[in-house]
């Protein structure tokens, strides 16, 4: 049935390409303004040497986001209440704009010494290059992230002012498309923190569009965990060049405010995502020393795998699993055919590099990539004081069904949950979002000296402003509501912990609630806390607007028998590391029902996924049509017949 334009009420999206620009490193063309005596500002950064650049000893500095020649410092100087100690001189503001424009320097970032507290000159300085230099894209730190950490905003900043060319021609386009195709309906896309923007609002802030994709596959896993059962999850989002992977704890999902892609910290609130070079596209080869190495380095859609049959002259992850034969020779339902012969012939070229079995070489690939993964899943837990064995994986995308098990297996997890329809899954997290905007402001303050006045008159402005950018999204809601939050810490501490304020009215009491909840926090993530030994201090504020746009139902599948004879579509032979050739049985996803249990091994194919049950594994399906694995071992289950 062809849906109709009316039909259609919004239209929501997910976007990596301010991700792929920033990977990729197009930051081209590209103007920084700073305070005047802070040119080397980039330069001097943190004394802190970043993962895989070096040592105490000896590191190199990773290049520049912005060339030293094209700083240009303004004269202007605010202390660290906002207060002027030296007024904005409009004459130099001039001169750099003229300068940018004389240049050729399209994207500018403004990142003035504590604008946070008072954004006066930066917008002065707008309003120039408004008359000077009309056609430049210009970010604001005050507007960007009006919080304290110079280092961090002004890298962030840079980053805004970076993607902007990008972001505005996709939307551009995107919107032409949608216009034509649907007239007036809504063009939402997705923000790192969660929720939604209208596309156009989302150009005039582009790093919030960072994770854009993988936030949706998060909210998609939570959804379903929170109907299914399960309230500690972990996701496991593997595609065709990467996997991205989130904590879920008690039915809420994992936020920071604070990542680096590549060498570039990013500074916005954020689903906490980990992400690894590691994904079904991802291609091996036998590094200079004689080793096995799969990615980061991926062969992308085109021209993908070797199985694909479109030129390409690597093996990859792909490719192994076909040889192996955990993968059909089809996919996407038929419509793509994987051809054997060019899968074999890549990976017995690699296994005679390494003088290994074509088998075994394709067994070493699935390996390696099944332990960076795992990896990834440590750095969210184990690194964090998290054990992976009290989670659930849920497993999603084109290549996470496949090697969910294996990641279980290795990581000693209980369960693996694949959700119906695994390879949209980022796509069906697009239908569970809100309407989102996050803000923040910076009001350091000791407790005990608490400003209680300073503290509402910050909120209230956030509210306001809150307000204003919901009225300009022109987006029917079904409901707002504000979410706020403080990050506290001890003082002489680096880093904060936020804290959500369970109070709808700002008081003394409030704020004292939710400074024991920053003890308790802390004694829980540390065993130990500093309680009546230092005290707390109190360093942003936090907003959070939300507008409800509503939940679809999730539906259910019919009841069915134990024995999944409906689903059964054949058998091949497959090889396992564990146990050698196996003959498997292989069922059809959209066929199985309620009840069934199918023991491993054995393959269920889906249209965009396939999910591979090990042999010392076994599967049932719930009643919303989730496959969930299990150890034999642990599993329970009636009579097979």
């Amino acid at each position: 049935m062809r849906i109709q334009p009316e039909q259609v009420s919004s239209l929501f999206h997910g976007t990596t390409v301010t991700t792929n620009a920033l990977l990729q490193h197009k930051l081209e063309g590209l103007g920084f303004i700073v305070t005047k005596g802070f040119r080397f500002l980039l330069e001097i950064a943190r004394q802190s040497v970043p993962d895989n650049y070096g040592n105490s000893y000896f590191w190199v500095k990773p290049d520049r986001i912005v060339p030293l020649h094209l700083v240009r410092e303004v004269d202007e100087r605010l202390d660290p209440h906002g207060k002027a100690l030296t007024p904005l001189n409009e004459r130099s503001a001039v001169r750099a704009a003229r300068w940018f424009k004389k240049e050729g320097i399209r994207s500018v970032a403004v990142c003035l010494l504590h604008s946070y507290a008072n954004p006066k000159h930066e917008r002065a300085i707008r309003r120039v290059f408004e008359r000077e230099y009309p056609e430049a894209f210009i970010s604001l730190s005050s507007d960007v992230m009006p919080e304290y950490r110079e280092y961090e905003r002004a890298m962030t900043t840079c980053v805004d002012a970076a993607l902007k060319p990008h972001i505005k021609k996709y939307v551009d386009q995107g919107e032409g498309r949608v216009r034509n195709l649907l007239g007036k309906t809504p063009f939402l896309v997705m923000k790192s923190n969660g929720g939604v923007i209208s596309a156009r609002e989302s150009a005039r802030k582009p790093v919030s569009t960072i994770l854009s994709g993988p936030a949706a596959g998060v909210l998609a896993c939570a959804f379903f965990a929170e109907r299914c059962g399960f309230d500690h999850v972990i996701t496991f989002d593997a595609g065709g060049t990467s996997t991205d992977v989130s904590v879920i704890e008690e039915g809420q999902v994992s936020r920071t405010t604070q990542t680096v892609i590549e060498h570039f910290p990013i500074k916005v609130p954020m689903i906490d995502i980990v992400t690894v070079g590691t994904g079904g596209g991802s291609i091996a080869l036998v590094s200079p020393e004689g080793r096995l190495k799969v990615g980061p380095r991926s062969a992308g859609a085109f021209p993908g795998p070797m199985c694909y049959a479109l030129g390409a002259r690597e093996p990859t992850v792909t490719d192994a699993a076909l040889v192996l034969g955990q993968i059909p020779m089809t996919l996407l339902g038929g419509e793509v055919s994987l051809n054997l012969n060019l899968a074999q012939r890549g990976m017995r070229r690699l296994a005679e590099k390494l003088k290994l079995g074509m088998r075994d070489a394709a067994v070493g690939v699935l390996e390696i990539a099944a332990w960076t993964q795992a990896h990834g899943i440590r750095r969210m837990t184990i690194q964090r004081g998290r054990d992976p064995r009290e989670y659930a994986l849920v497993a999603f995308g084109g290549a996470g069904p496949m090697m969910g098990g294996r990641i279980a297996d290795v990581l000693g997890m209980t369960s693996v949950v694949v959700p119906p329809s695994p390879g949209v899954g980022s796509a069906f997290g697009l239908q569970v979002v809100d309407l989102k905007n996050d803000y923040v402001r910076t009001v350091a303050q000791r407790e005990g000296e608490l400003n209680l006045h300073t503290v509402q008159r910050a909120f209230r402005a956030m509210e306001e402003e809150a307000l204003e950018d919901l009225t300009r999204g022109g987006i029917s809601l079904k409901g707002r509501a504000f979410v706020r939050s403080i990050d506290f810490r001890y003082l002489g501490e680096a880093q904060e912990m936020e804290i959500p304020l369970n109070s709808a009215r700002i008081t003394e009491k409030a704020l004292q609630v939710a400074v024991e909840e920053f003890h308790r926090r802390y004694l829980t993530l540390f065993k130990h806390a500093y309680r009546n030994e230092t005290p707390v201090e109190l360093v942003n504020l936090r907003l959070s607007c939300i507008g409800h746009l509503g939940r679809p139902s999730l539906s259910e599948v019919p009841q069915g028998r134990p024995n999944p004879k409906a689903a059964y579509k054949g058998a091949r032979l497959i090889y396992f590391k564990s146990t050698g050739v196996e003959e498997c049985r292989i069922y059809a996803r959209e066929k199985c029902l309620a009840g069934n249990y199918i023991e491993g091994p054995a393959v269920v194919e889906d249209y965009g996924s396939t999910t591979v049950i090990l042999p010392e594994q076994c599967a049932r399906v719930d009643r919303f049509g989730n496959l969930i694995l299990t150890a034999k071992k642990a599993a329970v289950h009636g009579s097979k017949d």
